[in-house]
């Protein structure tokens, strides 16, 4: 299921990054890589806020359906 799609609070691991390469490529150096695991924080505005690698890290729908947990 994507990203999008996970309530807040809930911790998942990413399956699988889709998009085109430069979209997998920027999403991989803020460390959304496959295997990591990922804690959504919150859902403001159409915005996802997640924890991953022990940052925070803000991303928006578009990007947050790219990314399969």
């Amino acid at each position: 299921m994507p990203l999008s799609m996970v309530k807040a609070g809930e911790s998942n691991t990413i399956k699988r990054i889709g998009g085109k390469d430069e979209t997998r490529r920027f999403l991989e150096n803020l460390g959304f890589v496959t295997g990591s695991a990922i804690t959504v924080i919150s859902k403001i505005g159409g915005n996802v806020i997640v924890n991953i690698k022990d940052s925070r890290v803000a991303i928006n729908k578009d990007m947050a359906n790219k990314i399969m947990v």
